[in-house]
């Protein structure tokens, strides 16, 4: 069984792709020069996951079940993945995001040993009522911490300011109430449909080579046979639920999330459609452009001003936050600026220089061996390639960004969600 080459002559990198007889898709990107490994396995099962069918039968389960399945699989009969990690010397770690979870580790010694652990722990689930339980206590104690962090709270009210049903408006941990209702069963059904090894993606960059990845993989994985789970999600309407919602915390500076929420379907972004958001954003909003220079010179934000894009599987918005003293009427002259991009578009000037930051972060990806796994484990979840992000981002004209922009930032379709200090 050998590895596909797969190369990009634009800046001379390359990696080795095989679809393992396992069904595991194996991505391995030596990197000449670095002393460390970063090894990333994926499954595009998150929060917002909650409905799915599989074998068959369709299936509801609680918010936060994805989350807490993740801290679960690093539980075995034979004890603790991180205890094990400690003997090898690697930083392990793992994430639950709104369409994937995913399970990490980076070293610099005892590489093999400690993908083994990485291979153990995706295939060794081990759930009874007991361990089950005994979660519920540390998980609600995170929940409850998020639940009083200012950043998480502007960004999770504004969700569920924009959206009626997704469940994109759950936090991605659930609630001390439904945790409370997952069961061995659940997180048995939720592995066994999400789990599956065909379902899943690999990539190790770094310090690596194929072979030494190919010989524990043929050692330690087991064959699964090829079986798919089809998530459901409901049907959502295009204009937002509240156009305002507010909440108090000890804050020093008032905070706001502002969102354009968009039409969407149960599809993902492309890669195309990603980039033109980004380099939309960049001309629009980034430090050298007309907004951020208004509102900087009304002494309406600070440097924590930001623009980014939240896109999925029936979500979509464009998504401007901070710190302000005034967060209407921030709203209002973003806005207003909405309106003018709206009927003007970008000039070919901005365009020009938005495309090139872009295109020099997008090559920046292939200096970090963290930065290379994650992109190309969320590309590959979307059918693509790393080195497709590179080529779109070279490719991409004016005609493609100002055409995109017919689709986003409607300026009657927007959320602004607001935390103040108690005392305000």
């Amino acid at each position: 069984m050998n590895f596909e080459l797969i190369e990009n002559e634009r800046i001379g990198e390359k990696y080795y792709k095989m679809h393992h007889k396992s069904g595991l898709t194996i991505i391995v990107y030596p990197k000449e020069g670095f002393n460390s490994t970063y090894a990333l396995i994926g499954t595009s099962f998150g929060s917002i996951n909650n409905r799915f069918i599989t074998d068959g039968r369709e299936i509801k389960v609680p918010d936060g079940t994805a989350h807490y399945l993740e801290h679960k699989l690093f539980e075995s009969e034979e004890g603790d993945a991180f205890t094990q990690y400690a003997k090898t010397g690697a930083l392990a770690n793992a994430y639950t995001s709104f369409e994937k979870t995913c399970y990490l580790f980076s070293c610099t010694e005892k590489f093999g040993e400690s993908l083994e652990i990485l291979l153990d722990l995706i295939q060794s689930p081990y759930f009874t009522p007991e361990t089950v339980a005994k979660e519920q206590g540390i998980i609600g104690q995170e929940i409850k911490m998020y639940d009083d962090s200012p950043d998480w709270r502007v960004m999770m009210n504004l969700h569920q300011a924009m959206y009626h049903n997704h469940p994109i408006n759950i936090d991605i941990a659930g609630t001390v109430e439904t945790i409370a209702e997952i069961t061995p069963e659940i997180l048995y059904e939720c592995y066994n449909s999400y789990y599956n090894l065909n379902n899943m993606v690999m990539c190790i960059s770094g310090k690596v080579s194929p072979e030494e990845v190919l010989e524990i993989a043929d050692r330690k994985l087991k064959d699964s046979s090829a079986f798919s789970t089809e998530s459901i999600f409901p049907d959502e309407p295009y204009e937002v639920k509240s156009n305002y919602t507010e909440q108090r915390l000890p804050v020093a500076v008032p905070m706001f999330c502002l969102g354009f929420k968009e039409k969407a379907d149960n599809k993902p972004v492309s890669v195309k459609e990603s980039i033109c958001t980004d380099i939309l954003l960049e001309a629009f909003a980034n430090e050298s452009s007309s907004l951020y220079r208004k509102l900087l010179d009304k002494k309406l934000i600070n440097s924590t001003f930001d623009a980014s894009y939240l896109g999925g599987l029936g979500y979509r918005a464009v998504v401007f936050e901070g710190e302000t003293h005034s967060p209407s009427e921030v709203a209002e002259c973003i806005r207003n600026e909405v309106i003018k991009l709206k009927e003007n578009g970008i000039s070919r000037e901005d365009f020009e220089i938005a495309k090139r930051s872009l295109y020099g972060r997008t090559v920046s990806v292939f200096d970090s061996p963290s930065a290379i796994a994650s992109n190309v484990i969320s590309l590959e979840f979307l059918g693509n390639t790393v080195f497709d992000m590179l080529e779109e981002t070279a490719n991409v004209t004016l005609e493609d960004v100002n055409e995109r922009l017919k689709n986003q930032l409607d300026p009657d379709n927007y959320s602004l969600s607001v935390i103040k200090g108690i005392d305000d």
